[in-house]
Order: structure tokens, then C-alpha cells, then sequence
């Protein structure tokens, strides 16, 4: 058997039913690993072995029974702090559970912790926490993509065999293409968003982070469904997600029609991305698909489109963090005591409602939240509404209606992830734009509601993993895994980082 950092999700379960595992050893072996490159890649914001160890002791039962589970730090549960990343919710705990955690619950997943992300999920890159960035495990100088940096820089080094994270505008694809592992954002509407900390609710989806495709599409299967608390939640009927991967693996891809957007091909993108890309394609005509080139033109407003809906949202739903009812309060010491160190507030205590409120939020959230709580305030503002705000929506009702015509000729849509490998720590930070800009590919299918998925396609030169993007029809989530699982099975299998590493971070 191979290390137990090295077994898939799906390995693992199929050991602890023959009775070769028990779900005690999985999760001391995640420990262990834990033990070992934690204090390098920094995924997580709260572990919890002991309360995980009771559960694994306990009798499993159910699709994920004995797996170790890690959930991304915006999705509320109730065994300690949902901090999103932001000082202003360091102290803050939940007095319910998401449907997700119920769910991968009642599956009997292990839940080892809450990983760590960009404050409040606003970022590409997980730079953006108010307890510093994760690092990507196939190099400790470059990010982990964002904003589910954590929970995809977690299984990429073997310390959970799953995790939970969200998608707004690409924040599980892009830290799975950067971490090298498989992510999924499922149709708008698929997994219920009951629990998930808003910020644009028009495009936030949560879904799953794994090894493989068989993994995603077993988590996929235990988190997906209706949910009443949800009002956005879709009655749709659900397909069998494991057999739709596990059909991809021992059958040909004849009659799969698959479309290359040629807009994809142009500035910006990466050579070695863009190699990857074509030669994915080649691998799936050998398997029997038919590729031709597709054309999406108002894919090239999709970022704009994206980042004036997504931040009028954020302002709103923002709004709600004042000082009064939950978070951080301008002037209490305690709220501040669980801030990173060095970083409480000296200001005095607010001397009116309006200091409260302005002092709370300044103290509480972070630059890049700011930043689009600033610019989604300003585009809902009177006189400025319709020309951003409205055209936006207008652009997004286009992208939409182009992604479906084009989905009506092709069964599923393929291109990269992001238009390069991970970037170094550090690089963007300076400049909001260029980071925005890496979401390209990735906030056409959030504006769309439609399922994307992305999984390894090897790795660049430096040994940066290389993401590969398959989006599809609304709710056909069974054609992207069948396709996904294809290529891994034939092209390109898992990757699995060193360590320790030889590199030396501070």
C-alpha cells in the first residue's frame, strides 16, 4: 500500500472496507503529515485532531466513512471560530452549521479543520488573510491560487484527502490548477449555499477540492442536492457522479464533442499553458471525442463583467458587519485580543454611532476588502447605477446566452485554468489589476452559473502544475467528471509534492 498521504480519497475508502485501515490509522497518518508540512504550507486557520480522533473512533458509515475532510474557513460549523479570514470575525462562532458540513457529516467524513483563504474569499492568490498567505506545496515561494488556497494547498500535501471550498469568479479552480489538484464548481444552485458567508450571492457555489476525479466526484455526490433553507437551491435530479468519473476510466469518449475557444489562445496566456491545453485535446481525439474550435468574443468581458457585479454584492453584503450585532466592535479589547500579533487597534473608543461603524470596518477589514467594497459602493451609487452596475448585468445576460449557444454545438467547453502557473508570493500584491486579470478564464462560468472544473494537465518546467479547465451544460456535472476522469486515467495521473523541501521560508 502506498504512504497514506499518497492514497486517494477512493483508496482509502476501499481499504477501510475491507477492514485493511481503520479510519484511526487514516487520520493519524493525516496528523502526522500535518505535523510534517504545516508549518511550511500554513493551510490551515484551526485544527482540531482531538475532536476529529473521537470521530474517527467512533463507527463510520455513509460514502466518505473515515475520510479526513477539511472545510474552508467561510463555511460555518459550529465546533469553533469561522473567521473568513478577516480580523473582523476572529472571534466570531456560528450558531449553526452549514448543509455541507451536516452533509459530508452524515457521510461520515473525519473533519480535520478550517483551512485558511483571502478575507471574506475576495482574492486570487490566499495573500489576502489577515493571518498571512498559505504556500503552495510544489514551491514555497509561489501562492497557492485563491482564494481556496488553503484547502487546496491541504490536499495537495496529503494532510486532509478532501476539503470543501467556494467559488465566486474561479477561487476553487484557480488554487486547484496552482496546488495541482482536481477542483470542482458545480452549476449555480447544485449544493446548497445555506451556511456559506456571502459575498456575491448571484455567483458564490461551493464545491469540492481533491486528488483526483474519482475523489471530487464522490464528495460532489455526498454535498450536492436540494436544500429548502436555500432559496437558490435547484430541484434538479441528481446523476451517480462516482460511476459517471468511473465510466470516463474504462470506456472511449466516442461521440463526447469537445470545443477549443480560439479567444482563449491569445495575449496573456502562458506558452507552456497553452501547449498543455493543445495537447489535452490530441490525448482526447486518440480517446475518441471529436475537437473542433468554438468561438465565446464576450468572453473578453467576463473580468470587467465580473469585478462590478461581484463587488456591488460584497458592499451589500459587507454592509451587515457594523460593530453592533457580531464581529469586531472599534474600542473592545477583547475582540482585538484575537488578532494576529501587533496588529490591535491603538485608536480610542468611538464616541458615536457613526465613529462605530466606521471604526469597526476600518480596523476589521483588510486593504483588498476595502478596496472592493469601496469600488461595488461606488458602482451602485446614484447616478452611477446603470452605466456599471446595469451594464454589467446586461454583459453578464450576453455571456451568459453565448456560453449556452456555444454548449448546444459542444458537449463540453476546453481551455487553461489561468493563463499561467502559480506567480511568487509577493509579485501582485502591488498591483490589483494584474491579479484580476488571472481570473480570465474563470468568472465566465460563475457569470454563467454553469459547472467548471478543473484538473492537473502536468506540470511547467519549474515543476508548477499546470490546471486544465472543462466547463459544461447546467447541471451536467456527470459529462465533466466522465471527460476529466478520461484525461487523468490516460494523460495525466495525480500529483504529489515532496517533503520536507529544500527550500527555507520565513
Amino acid at each position: 500500500m502506498p504512504e497514506l498521504h499518497e492514497l486517494t480519497a477512493v483508496e482509502a475508502r476501499a481499504a477501510i472496507a475491507r477492514a485493511e485501515l481503520a479510519p484511526a490509522e487514516l487520520l493519524a497518518g493525516a496528523r502526522a503529515r500535518h505535523d510534517l508540512v504545516e508549518p511550511h504550507i500554513r493551510a490551515y486557520r484551526r485544527v482540531d485532531f482531538e475532536r476529529a480522533a473521537a470521530a474517527a473512533g467512533r463507527p463510520r458509515a455513509g460514502a466518505l466513512a473515515g475520510l479526513c475532510l477539511a472545510i474552508k474557513d467561510n463555511i460555518a460549523d459550529v465546533d469553533g471560530p469561522t473567521t473568513c479570514g478577516s480580523k473582523i470575525l476572529a472571534n466570531y462562532r456560528s450558531p449553526y452549521e452549514a448543509a455541507v458540513v451536516s452533509r459530508v457529516k452524515a457521510a461520515g467524513a473525519v473533519i480535520t479543520g478550517k483551512t485558511n483563504l483571502d478575507e471574506f474569499a475576495m482574492g486570487s492568490s490566499t495573500e489576502n488573510s489577515a493571518w498571512g498567505p498559505s504556500r503552495n506545496p510544489f514551491s514555497l515561494a509561489h501562492v497557492t491560487g485563491g482564494s481556496s488556497g488553503g484547502s487546496a494547498s491541504a490536499v495537495a500535501a496529503g494532510s486532509a484527502q478532501l476539503a470543501l471550498g467556494s467559488d465566486t469568479g474561479g477561487s476553487i479552480r484557480q488554487p486547484a490548477a496552482c496546488c495541482g489538484v482536481v477542483g470542482l464548481k458545480p452549476t449555480y444552485g447544485r449544493v446548497s449555499r445555506y451556511g456559506l458567508v456571502a459575498f456575491a450571492s448571484s455567483l458564490d457555489q461551493i464545491g469540492p477540492l481533491a486528488r483526483s476525479v474519482a475523489d471530487a466526484a464522490l464528495l460532489f455526490g455526498a454535498i450536492a442536492g436540494h436544500d429548502p433553507r436555500d432559496a437558490t437551491s435547484a430541484r434538479v435530479e441528481l446523476a451517480d457522479y462516482s460511476a459517471a468519473a468511473a465510466r470516463g476510466v474504462r470506456e472511449r469518449l466516442d461521440g463526447v464533442r469537445i470545443g477549443l475557444p480560439r479567444e482563449y489562445f491569445g495575449a496573456g496566456l502562458d506558452a507552456s499553458v497553452g501547449d498543455r491545453v493543445t495537447e489535452a485535446a490530441q490525448h482526447l481525439e486518440r480517446l475518441g471525442a471529436t475537437v473542433r474550435e468554438v468561438s465565446l468574443p464576450m468572453s473578453r468581458h467576463a473580468v470587467a463583467a465580473y469585478y462590478v457585479i461581484a463587488t456591488a454584492e460584497a458592499s451589500s453584503n459587507l454592509a451587515r458587519f457594523d460593530g453592533v450585532r457580531y464581529g469586531h466592535r472599534a474600542g473592545s479589547a477583547g475582540a482585538a485580543a484575537a488578532w494576529p500579533p501587533g496588529s490591535a487597534p491603538t485608536g480610542a473608543p468611538p464616541s458615536s454611532l457613526a465613529e462605530l461603524f466606521a471604526g469597526s470596518r476600518g480596523e476589521g477589514f483588510g486593504p483588498e476588502v476595502k478596496r472592493r467594497i469601496i469600488l461595488g459602493t461606488f458602482v451602485l451609487s446614484a447616478g452611477y447605477y446603470d452605466a456599471y452596475y446595469g451594464q454589467a448585468q446586461r454583459v453578464r445576460a450576453k455571456i451568459r446566452a453565448e456560453l449556452e449557444a456555444v454548449l448546444q454545438t459542444v458537449d463540453l467547453v476546453l481551455g487553461p485554468t489561468m493563463p499561467t502557473t502559480a506567480f511568487r508570493i509577493g509579485e501582485k500584491t502591488a498591483d490589483p489589476l494584474s491579479m484580476y486579470l488571472g481570473d480570465i478564464y474563470t468568472t465566465g462560468a460563475n457569470l454563467a452559473g454553469i459547472p467548471a472544473l478543473s484538473l492537473p494537465g502536468g506540470t511547467d518546467r519549474a515543476g508548477l502544475p499546470i490546471g486544465l479547465q472543462l466547463m459544461g451544460r447546467h447541471f451536467d456535472e456527470a459529462t465533466i467528471l466522465r471527460v476529466a476522469a478520461a484525461l487523468e486515467a490516460h494523460a495525466y495521473p495525480p500529483l504529489t509534492p515532496v517533503f520536507p523541501r529544500a527550500e527555507v521560508v520565513a
